[in-house]
């Protein structure tokens, strides 16, 4: 079964459900990209432990890598991320623009913000990255399940 929230995810787990690979991951956590908020590694042997928002946040910077920002815009456009988290991010777009990245948390805040003249470069929907998410967890469970009753 799926770790659970308390216990976490492990850096494999989250590999399959974002689709970053495990080096990937890694180099994020060793360069405060994302790092683990439950359990870091410490030392040979250890094993990291990723929360919820910790995946989200891998899985947003994956998408953005997949859809042609650098790296650098990523962590730009995630750090904008973590200080608004607190919202619907379903109904929430990532604006990406030269000066920055903003959350706009409705089309009438998105609207605004296109007419203010920011110079968008980017408009990123954040309700395909959460269904995506969803949609791993649930297919990840199925199987999980499937797996456990026939052992």
């Amino acid at each position: 079964m799926v770790v659970a929230e308390t216990s976490g995810f492990s850096g494999p787990m989250v590999c399959r459900l974002t689709g970053v690979t495990y080096r990937q991951l890694d180099y994020w956590a060793r360069t405060s990209l994302v790092t683990p908020s439950i359990a870091t590694a410490k030392g040979s042997g250890s094993k990291r432990a990723y929360s919820y928002r910790d995946v989200l946040e891998v899985k947003v910077i994956k998408s953005l890598l997949d859809s042609g920002l650098s790296l650098k815009r990523a962590r730009q456009a995630v750090e904008c991320l973590r200080q608004d988290l607190g919202g619907n991010l379903a109904s929430s777009s990532l604006v990406l623009s030269d000066r920055g990245s903003v959350l706009a948390r409705s089309d009438g805040e998105l609207v605004d913000l296109l007419r203010g003249g920011q110079g968008v470069f980017n408009i990123f929907p954040l309700a395909g990255v959460l269904a995506e998410l969803s949609s791993s967890l649930q297919r990840i469970n199925a199987t999980s399940e499937r797996e456990s009753r026939s052992a």
